[in-house]
């Protein structure tokens, strides 16, 4: 690497409005005077450590490189251009975060994480800061339109990658909060999250129940099928036969009892 090839990174990197990718500053040389990929990110890297004490630096963006002021000096920076930060909606920030962490997303899929309407409005200012943009349809009836983040939205929130978004938090129980912030709950709270741990206790045993009622489809049996349909077929006539002695018997007795009531002789006076 020369020193003339990192004087030629550090203008067009100073020049730029945005990320240049090293396949952009290579298409910027004449055919066959082109610099390998890894002279001119050796170039960089040399640029980088050559700013460490000073008030700018090089930032990986997407697959791209750009100078930019170091975030301790930005109120410096921002008196200087008389600019105030952006003022962004509770509503819209919500929208950009489910679209960055799920992408991609369509406005259902934000509606259902929110749980209310996603506004035309609040899509139409994301996509005119162009920190997010279409990218595709969904394969089912209707053809939802697919939100994904763009590397305008990596370069405003200086992410190299969506690998450097914060970690979500996991999911923590409300009473455990307010004992860290030393918060007593209402009555009505403490109650509602009892019966809400009533209830899952409740659903843990039927499952519990559930499982060990499949299990014992599993469980081996005494008798064989051929043994269980052969004891049954002989007590089914078993009983067929003890009814038929029992019909036979009581015709009998109704037949005795007929002739008794037409043989005179057999009457008594």
């Amino acid at each position: 690497m020369t020193d003339e090839l990192k004087n030629i990174v550090e203008a067009v990197l100073l020049a730029a409005e945005g990320p240049l990718s090293v396949a952009k500053i290579q298409g910027l040389f004449d055919e066959g005077a082109q610099p390998e990929a890894s002279e001119i990110k050796n170039a960089i890297a040399q640029l980088d450590t050559d700013c460490e004490s000073r008030g700018i630096e090089i930032r990986k963006i997407g697959s791209g490189y750009r100078f930019q002021t170091r975030e301790k000096y930005a109120d410096w920076v921002r008196k200087l251009l008389s600019v105030r930060p952006p003022r962004l909606s509770r509503a819209l920030l919500e929208t950009l975060a489910i679209i960055a962490y799920r992408q991609p997303v369509s406005r259902g899929d934000i509606e259902d994480i929110r749980g209310v309407a996603v506004s035309a409005d609040i899509m139409q200012r994301l996509q005119e800061r162009d920190w997010v943009k279409q990218v595709g349809v969904r394969d089912v009836p209707g053809r939802p339109a697919l939100f994904g983040t763009t590397p305008e939205f990596l370069a405003y929130f200086n992410l190299s990658s969506l690998k450097d978004l914060p970690e979500l938090m996991e999911e923590r129980d409300l009473g455990q909060i307010a004992s860290e912030m030393e918060t007593p709950l209402p009555p009505e709270v403490l109650q509602a999250l009892q019966l809400a741990g009533s209830e899952q206790e409740s659903s843990e045993n039927q499952s519990d129940i559930e499982e060990a009622i499949e299990a014992s489809y599993d469980e081996p049996v005494d008798e064989s099928l051929e043994d269980m349909q052969s004891k049954s077929a002989e007590e089914c006539g078993d009983q067929q036969v003890l009814d038929t002695d029992t019909e036979s018997q009581a015709d009998q007795d109704n037949v005795d009892n007929a002739a008794s009531a037409e043989d005179p002789l057999l009457q008594t006076g």
